[in-house]
């Protein structure tokens, strides 16, 4: 088969190679049977996690960074002896507190099945003006599952993948959980500032539980509003998990939001699984006294909403306190800034998350 001329489809995409193989064959992402996991959207340039009719109803932030591709995986089969990638990235700029390793990198990953991926290399810009890179990682001659997880805080307007000419290309092995679990909150949802994007704790534990998951995380723009919970209430989800208390401006905005937004959800889901949870860094504080009044409020807030839904009936919800996520010893080693999960803080997040997540399945034969 002859290689194909990426330049076709995107005359701006690279041209000169540095991959240290020949006749690679390209083939654009949205072909089959690659398969996209984790966007409402992916056609031409867009890769979206919301659809675009949805997309212009939200507040701008919300809108804005639906272009970005937190949670959307790239994945597939082949035997091929290599896996190469092409990137087009939507932005060239730079985040002061997040590597740009996470914020416009791609991971790879090799396997399939619980426990059974692991990771293999990281695609990574040259630098913050880089618009397009490439990358290639050595693979055993043999047919197995390929995972490419895309930037946590950039948009891609092409991605392709190499692979060599004589190699077969085939669907990816389902995900024991197909039914995506559904994730809504603020920045630490969307993934900042995980050093790469595998090292989300919603990449973690999809890993873990071999999960296809939504990444519906909002940098600073998750307010719990009506018609986001209207759009979530319509996916075919198997569990739900809400924690957006950090981009609620105030307790009292989040007093007003959080039960509405879980009753919009459970009525029209009365047997979804419901996990909310209270924000990780519960030291981090906004009042002038320095004290974490603020957080336990907000705590309070998302507790009341769990009780009041176990006292009316619902069964499959459950309340997670985020001050516990860090643990006790070594908790100031788990953010950049105070706030903002690092590695350490997102695995410690996800091993919060899995016992919840894990019974949440259960009770309803996941």
């Amino acid at each position: 088969m002859s290689q194909y001329d990426i330049t076709k489809d995107d005359p701006n995409f690279i041209t000169n190679s540095d991959l240290p193989v020949k006749n690679v064959r390209w083939i654009n992402c949205q072909r089959p049977p690659i398969e996209i996991f984790g966007l409402a959207h992916c056609q031409g340039d867009e890769f979206w996690r919301m659809p675009p009719g949805v997309k212009d109803t939200v507040n701008a932030g919300v809108s804005g960074l639906a272009t970005h591709t937190a949670g959307a995986r790239i994945r597939f089969r082949t035997d091929s002896p290599y896996v190469a990638l092409r990137v087009k990235l939507l932005y060239t700029d730079s985040m002061s507190h997040m590597p740009l390793t996470g914020k416009s990198g791609c991971d790879i990953y090799l396997g399939a099945g619980k426990n059974k991926i692991f990771y293999k290399k990281t695609a990574i810009p040259a630098s913050v003006d880089t618009e397009a890179y490439e990358a290639i990682c050595c693979k055993r001659p043999v047919m197995e599952d390929v995972t490419v997880n895309l930037p946590l805080y950039n948009g891609v307007k092409a991605v392709y993948i190499g692979i060599s000419n004589d190699a077969e290309l085939q669907s990816p092995t389902p995900y024991t959980v197909s039914v995506p679990i559904v994730y809504y909150g603020s920045s630490i949802t969307q993934g900042g500032c995980a050093s790469r994007p595998g090292n989300s704790y919603q990449a973690i534990l999809s890993r873990w539980l071999d999960a296809d998951y939504i990444n519906l995380g909002f940098s600073g723009s998750a307010r719990g509003e009506e018609n986001m919970a209207h759009y979530i209430k319509g996916l075919n989800m198997s569990v739900f998990v809400y924690d957006y208390d950090h981009n609620a401006p105030t307790a009292e905005h989040l007093e007003k939001t959080h039960e509405k937004f879980f009753r919009i959800i459970a009525e029209a889901n009365p047997n979804l699984p419901v996990i909310m949870a209270s924000r990780c860094d519960f030291e981090s504080v906004s009042l002038p006294d320095n004290s974490t009044k603020d957080s336990e409020k907000c705590r309070e807030i998302i507790r009341r909403t769990y009780e009041n839904a176990k006292a009316d009936g619902y069964k499959n919800v459950w309340f997670v306190d985020g001050q516990t996520f860090f643990g006790t010893r070594g908790r100031d080693s788990c953010t950049v800034d105070g706030c903002h999960p690092n590695d350490l803080g997102f695995m410690r997040m996800a091993e919060g998350f899995y016992p919840y997540i894990k019974e949440a399945l259960n009770s309803i034969g996941g």
